[in-house]
């Protein structure tokens, strides 16, 4: 069994900065991806940034320039560290990570509010 558990959600102001973590636990051997998706009310879930095991990176057109994607691969740990927020930002942020096995988990979603 995984478990994904995030923290660093809240409301903020627009300009402002958070920084999302998602630790995973468990039964894991190897992660390979690790993934930001978010939802806006309303809208379908958006890949937002991935992270490869050798840390690759590659973000969404909407977080590139203000968005960082990191991991611990020590610590089964992905960050995201999201810079001038603004409103359009506000929706549930989830992390996923895929395992070398290809089974993938999803954490149980962290809100971000951005304020005008």
């Amino acid at each position: 069994q995984v478990h994904l558990v995030e923290s660093g959600g809240g409301s903020v102001q627009a300009g402002g900065s958070l920084r999302l973590s998602c630790a995973a636990s468990g039964s894991i051997f190897s992660i390979n991806p690790m993934d930001w998706y978010r939802r806006a009310p309303g809208k379908q879930r958006e890949l937002v940034a991935t992270i490869s095991r050798s840390g690759s990176t590659n973000y969404a057109d909407s977080a590139k320039g203000r968005f960082t994607i990191s991991r611990d691969n020590a610590k089964n740990t992905v960050y995201l560290l999201m810079n001038n927020l603004q409103p359009e930002d506000t929706a549930a942020y989830y992390c996923r990570i895929m395992l070398v096995t290809g089974a993938t988990f999803w954490g149980q979603g962290t809100q971000v509010t951005v304020s005008s």
